[in-house]
């Protein structure tokens, strides 16, 4: 099967488990603590994220889809577009097809093309030489490159790779290789503590730990399997709020995606630690059902809803929500205890120290809402 075939079979594949998907996982298990004074007004809101030296003006990128045949070339184009009408970042498919076929160039330079002045991601995997690394940075002026992680996937895949254990050093080759800031990914599978930890001694900037919950390429790549005998694979690894409860405090910038499908996700991703939220699947079926219009649309409901929450939330910024408390329930909570994860720390954060609380017994002149605008940064 050629590349091109294979590539149009995933968008095909990708979009049945769009379809068929029933809209559960472990985000629903993540919830905020409600404070009813602790919202501030929507003009002291902003979207703007910071991470690795990098600033995007929005906590929210089209994440790693596709490219290399005629078809995707053109969904490529129409995700530029709608990056570019909105300003959020976006991130290049996998890049191998164009290593092994230099024709097909044209279907990743478009999203260059069609987003000049963007933040692109190029995508590579892990078996990239370093060279081929800085060929694909070139080919659509990258801002950064993504390296993807997929051990769960190639091993269902009739043609994919077998051998793993060189993954690591090339990753150290590639980062100091190129010129731009490394982000490690998963393709759905999540990154773990201990992956993240590796990953930080590599000369990486950023994980993006892709967790379970969205688009799934293991059941993907054995849906191309004769027998389809790779069926005990499908939904391996951990979620996306997993990965993000594990990683805490490993000292590398955190990216989130997997199982992002409203901006209530984006809100908890952000909550759990990451500096910015990725979407794939579900801006796909938007784009294949509406158009770019209907991308552009949602993309920009998702981003004013974003702000309003963060409103509603009493967080000025993203990494603001980093202080808002959050409850952690059903499976997730299991997973947290059998990882040793305090989660009465996360549901209490933005309770007073007592040296802050000292002074502001009644008549001292501080309520509660003083107390809460205070935690969360906003002015009063």
């Amino acid at each position: 099967m050629s590349s091109a075939q294979r590539k149009d079979d995933h968008v095909r594949l990708a979009m049945e488990q769009q379809h068929a998907h029933h809209g559960r996982n472990q985000f629903d298990e993540v919830s905020f603590v409600h404070h009813a004074l602790a919202g501030i007004d929507r003009p002291d809101v902003s979207l703007a994220t910071a991470f690795a030296g990098l600033t995007w003006q929005a906590p929210l990128y089209i994440n790693a889809m596709t490219g290399g045949s005629a078809k995707t070339g053109a969904i490529n184009r129409d995700l530029a577009i709608a990056a570019r009408e909105t300003g959020v970042a976006i991130a290049s498919g996998s890049m191998h097809a164009y290593f092994k076929d230099p024709s097909c160039a044209d279907t990743f330079r478009v999203l260059r093309a069609q987003n000049p002045d963007g933040f692109v991601l190029a995508n590579v995997n892990a078996t990239a030489s370093a060279e081929n690394a800085r060929r694909a940075v070139g080919l659509i002026g990258a801002n950064a490159l993504q390296i993807h992680l997929n051990t769960a996937q190639e091993t269902p895949m009739p043609e994919g790779d077998r051998s793993f254990a060189s993954w690591a050093a090339q990753i150290e080759r590639i980062a100091a290789a190129v010129d731009v800031p490394v982000i490690v990914k998963e393709v759905g599978n999540g990154l773990s503590r201990q992956t993240v930890l590796a990953l930080a001694g590599l000369g990486v900037a950023a994980a993006d730990v892709s967790g379970r919950g969205g688009t799934d390429f293991a059941r993907i790549e054995n849906g191309r399997r004769e027998h389809a005998d790779y069926a005990y694979l499908h939904d391996w690894g951990q979620s996306t709020a997993a990965c993000l409860l594990d990683a805490q405090d490993t000292g590398l910038p955190l990216l989130a995606s997997g199982g992002v499908r409203t901006p209530l996700d984006v809100a908890r991703a952000l909550a759990l630690g990451a500096a910015a939220v990725g979407s794939s699947g579900g801006f796909l079926r938007t784009l294949l059902d509406g158009g770019v219009p209907a991308l552009v649309a949602k993309i920009s409901a998702w981003l004013d809803q974003l702000a309003a929450l963060q409103t509603m939330l009493g967080a000025r910024t993203p990494a603001h929500l980093t202080r808002c408390d959050l409850l952690i329930h059903g499976d997730l909570r299991s997973f947290c205890a059998d990882r040793g994860i305090d989660t009465r720390r996360l549901a209490q954060r933005s309770s007073p120290s007592p040296s802050s609380s000292s002074g502001s017994s009644s008549g001292s002149g501080s309520g509660s809402a003083d107390v809460l605008h205070e935690l969360t940064g906003s002015p009063r």
